[in-house]
């Protein structure tokens, strides 16, 4: 069977629509990875997927309905009839609440109808013999490390009934290593996103396992209470990408979040840091380039498929620790008042002044008492009225005295808010590309600072290991 090109997909689809309006998107991914276990590698392939997603949109006397249909590995002979499944999908739905017309056309990505990239094993040709270096350090040092690396790269293509053809590749590349004693009474893990994997230094990351490793060799056992607590990026990472998923502007105005205020009003314009933080997201920002502009294959809370093709533009969430701006739809946005401003696939937490701002070791220099974290895990909301999170400490929790690390204390859940815990935020340091721990199957775009924070809630004492 001749192969199809993914534009050729769309297009035929388009032809085919009898809808009102049409929206097609054609994913094509490929993924390579590697895994090991006990300082050997033991599973490394590539797999290839195509999915088509049609988005049918049909009048009626009460509005506009949707349906949308998405199947895999999609031939050219089969595109008729997922077609007429999202037409019948959308004649057998109400009225879409969120309909909007579909976005003119403007002129097409210069790249539509080229080939969609590829990733391969050869992603890992510098990375691969630097890991097993690591794995000969390792075995010298009575370590055993356990991990994986995975690189995708989905080549979207959109194309809709009013004329947009639009294109975006996007590399998703992420690094997990865990090193744990020989008895595998303790453990630490490390972590990175890339695009490419040519800046991930695997020497680097083993060395900060293995200091980490040597910081739990004395054991010390702590209460539950409020400490004074420093958070490395990945966890700063994990509580502010769960703000950023709470922060929508309908659920605000109807009273149903942390930013709501009484009738009708949010807290837009409100301080919520003491500290000039600002948290933006950006599309071109280097290094966690998303697409530029809305590519969804379903509606949602903060996402309408009738946006598909919206461009995207740098957006501060946070200002200076001002609350400047809350996610919205084309519709939200005209239900509410609020300026539109749909998501975007990043997010980055920072001062301004980063040539002054210190790095953790700094920042653990200048401790008197507190805690060192390195990640979180198991985040759960308690209680949207305030962001009430809950969730356990994992893979390392350090008591630092006079400057030092002097040892690894047991784990703690935890019970704090992102939008509380910016207000307790006393310390920001440089802000650094990150892997988020929790949430890193789904968001990987991010770049945060390490924090100190008054008081963080270590609500009780955990037997996680």
């Amino acid at each position: 069977m001749p192969y199809i090109h993914p534009h050729e997909l769309v297009e035929r689809a388009l032809e085919l629509s009898r809808a009102d309006g049409c929206v097609v998107i054609a994913d094509e991914e490929s993924t390579a990875n590697l895994r090991w276990a006990g300082n050997a590698l033991t599973t490394n392939g590539v797999t290839r997927g195509r999915r088509l997603t049609v988005i049918a949109t049909v009048a009626g006397a009460q509005g506009t309905a949707s349906g949308v249909v998405a199947r895999e590995a999609v031939t050219l002979d089969e595109v008729e009839s997922l077609v007429r499944a999202a037409e019948a999908a959308a004649r057998d739905a109400g009225p879409a609440e969120d309909a909007q017309p579909l976005l003119p056309g403007r002129p097409a990505s210069a790249d539509f109808t080229a080939p969609p990239a590829e990733t391969s094993i050869e992603v890992f040709a510098e990375f691969a013999p630097a890991l097993g270096r690591a794995f000969a350090r390792a075995r010298a040092a009575g370590q055993l490390l356990y991990g994986f690396a995975r690189h995708e790269l989905t080549s979207s293509y959109l194309g809709t009934s009013t004329g947009l053809r639009l294109r975006h590749d996007q590399p998703t590349g992420t690094v997990e290593l865990n090193a744990k004693t020989e008895d595998l009474a303790a453990s630490a893990w490390v972590g990175a996103a890339t695009r490419d994997f040519t800046d991930v230094d695997v020497t680097a990351m083993h060395t900060e396992a293995t200091k980490r490793l040597g910081w739990g060799a004395k054991r010390i056992d702590l209460p539950a209470g409020k400490y004074e607590t420093l958070l490395p990026p990945t966890a700063v990472a994990d509580l502010m990408i769960y703000l950023s998923w709470s922060a929508g502007g309908r659920d605000a105005t109807e009273g149903r979040t942390v930013f709501s205020k009484p009738n009708g009003e949010t807290r837009l314009g409100e301080r919520l840091s003491p500290l000039p933080l600002t948290l933006r997201s950006d599309p071109a920002r280097p290094g966690l380039e998303a697409a530029p502009f809305v590519l969804t294959h379903s509606s949602g809370d903060d996402s309408s498929v009738f946006d598909n093709g919206q461009p995207l533009a740098a957006t501060d969430w946070i200002k200076d620790g001002v609350l400047a701006n809350l996610l919205t739809t084309r519709h939200s946005s005209e239900l509410t008042g609020l300026p539109l401003t749909p998501p975007v696939d990043n997010l980055e937490l920072a001062v301004d002044d980063q040539a002054g701002a210190p790095t953790l070791d700094e920042m653990i220099a200048r401790t008197e008492r507190g805690l060192l974290l390195t990640c979180l895990w198991y985040i759960r909301e308690v209680d949207p009225a305030s962001l009430l999170l809950t969730g356990l400490t994992r893979d390392g929790v350090y008591l630092v005295e006079h400057g030092e690390v002097v040892g690894a204390v047991n784990n703690f859940r935890f019970n704090e808010s992102p939008v509380g815990l910016l207000e307790r935020i006393t310390e920001v340091g440089r802000t650094e590309p990150c892997l988020p721990r929790e949430w890193g199957d789904w968001f990987t775009r991010a770049a945060m600072p390490p924090v100190r924070v008054a008081d963080f809630n270590m609500s009780s004492v955990s037997q996680a290991s």
